[in-house]
């Protein structure tokens, strides 16, 4: 295999990398590709209320499920003088108070953050197959008898006929529900049935007439500003295709937008234990927070390994610190393009980088003047120490303690003057700058100033763009929250490395061939 071919190779191979891990955060973990995206955040908040005798007093509620599409940020009880812990029953988690002894009107709050995350869990899936008849109903469901039974019976007649599947006979079965004037059986049904009994439990009911699998589905609808509602009640049917939810209200099949399931199957809402007289509501509220944090957050509670082990893994001051590292291969990026592709000159093949980071720190135009007059003063005084004939070592030392006494002298006279841009100095790189005066000087005095001038401005040029590419929000956002996209910039860098074809400054020396 040829160097060449070994090189397509990497290069492919750094890109798939890259671009597929980048891939993967944004599609499954949720990381934004554009800085500044939010996403909604729903707190529902559960109050409980009771009445106690005087005696002890344990209360149980069931916690929203985890296998539905919203994801449970986090949790809050606020319960003055109650014991709090969460016990799991059966596989189901509960939230459970506990006091030795209480009286008279009790109130318990409960509260979650939510997120949608878009998509079912596995586990949704899988309930298909724990399916047992023993959680098909919430509790007792009672039979139909009489008349009910014959109206049901008749309505069910009617109804088979115009459907293709249990789903669509449901969907119509509501229908009739609603057409209570229309049709006999309906209203035999509905005067016939239990007071306070919901259009859920009679649905069930008639299902189980046809001896399909059905439970009861207690949920709350995400609207911002609802206060003190009750949860909705859906009604799921087994099918081939797994449970398939349907509204007793409406009919409509499908789960329905922003529905968060709070109950399932035969699993109690809520038991308390030596108090009476129950009742729960629940009031909503959304807020808006940034997505990439919400994704962050998800994926340390579900331990996903990019995040686990990632830079959001380190403490805030490394984080920070990582912001500006990130950015140096942008840096070199463009150096090599400027200096392979353009043919531009540069005082150091990334002093510019060096230059851009402090640029970060001091701002641009602070910045270029900070650079030019240490490097203005340095060449003075460099050209001070060659007439002294010192070896190397001592000349680039004493250019480097030059240069940290021009700085130190910038700091206070810009603190006693009140001029703050120009205390940063202390960013600029010391060493580099030492370096750079030498090289300019040699420069200068082997091949005249117009190089010096040449090489100085092309670094500052770079230095420029590069700060450009540096603070643009876009790249520093995909830098951080998606790290691998080095690799795609190792790669380009790869390819680049391999180019002997003519640079842009170099097309002038063919003019004359052009124009002939």
């Amino acid at each position: 295999m040829s160097n060449k071919i070994q090189m397509r190779l990497v290069v492919i191979i750094l890109i798939a990398i890259g671009l597929g891990v980048a891939t993967y955060r944004h599609m499954v973990l949720g990381f934004p590709i554009f800085p500044g995206e939010h996403t909604t955040v729903w707190e529902v908040e559960a109050q409980i209320e009771f009445k106690v005798e005087d005696g002890p007093i344990t209360v149980s509620l069931a916690m929203p499920e985890p296998h539905s599409r919203f994801f449970v940020v986090d949790d809050f009880f606020a319960s003055p003088n109650y014991g709090f812990r969460k016990i799991n029953e059966d596989g189901i988690e509960r939230a459970e108070w506990t006091r030795r002894e209480a009286t008279g009107k009790q109130v318990l709050y409960y509260k979650i953050k939510v997120h949608d995350n878009g998509h079912e869990m596995a586990g949704s899936e899988r309930q298909v197959l724990d399916y047992t008849a023993s959680e098909s109903f919430n509790g007792y469901l009672p039979e139909l008898v009489g008349s009910q039974r014959v109206a049901a019976i008749g309505l069910l007649k009617e109804v088979k006929q115009y459907s293709s599947n249990d789903i669509s006979m449901a969907s119509l079965l509501v229908q009739q529900l609603n057409q209570m004037d229309t049709n006999p059986n309906v209203k035999i049904l509905l005067d016939s049935v239990e007071y306070g009994q919901s259009r859920a439990v009679l649905l069930m009911q008639l299902m189980r007439l046809m001896e399909k699998p059905v439970r009861m589905v207690r949920g709350v609808h995400l609207e911002n500003g609802r206060r003190k509602q009750p949860l909705m009640e859906m009604v799921e049917i087994l099918t081939s295709k797994g449970w398939m939810m349907v509204d007793p209200e409406s009919g409509q099949v499908g789960v329905p937008d922003l529905f968060l399931p709070w109950q399932r199957g035969g699993v109690s809402l809520l038991d308390v234990t030596g108090g009476y007289d129950s009742r729960m509501n629940f009031s909503v509220i959304s807020r808006t927070v940034p997505l990439r944090d919400m994704a962050i957050h998800e994926g340390l509670m579900e331990h996903a390994a990019l995040i686990d082990f990632s830079l959001y893994s380190l403490p805030i001051e490394e984080q920070n610190a990582y912001r500006y590292i990130l950015l140096v291969p942008i840096g070199t990026l463009i150096v090599v393009l400027m200096r392979i592709l353009v043919g531009l000159k540069t005082s150091g093949t990334f002093m510019p980088v060096l230059i851009a980071l402090a640029f970060l720190q001091t701002k641009l135009l602070p910045g270029l003047m900070i650079f030019l007059i240490i490097v203005s003063i340095g060449l003075w005084i460099r050209f001070i120490l060659s007439r002294l004939n010192l070896l190397l070592v001592a000349r680039i030392s004493a250019v480097m303690i030059v240069v940290i006494g021009i700085m130190a002298s910038m700091s206070i006279l810009s603190y006693k003057m009140g001029i703050r841009q120009t205390m940063s100095v202390t960013f600029f790189p010391m060493i580099i700058l030492a370096w750079t005066i030498e090289r300019l000087s040699i420069q200068w005095e082997e091949q005249g100033p117009r190089d010096v001038f040449v090489s100085g401005g092309g670094s500052l040029l770079v230095a420029i763009i590069s700060y450009f590419a540096m603070t643009n929000r876009l790249i520093e956002h995909i830098t951080f929250n998606f790290p691998e996209i080095v690799l795609v910039v190792l790669a380009v860098t790869l390819l680049l490395g391999q180019y002997t074809g003519y640079r842009l400054f170099e097309l002038h020396r063919f003019k004359p061939l052009v124009e002939r």
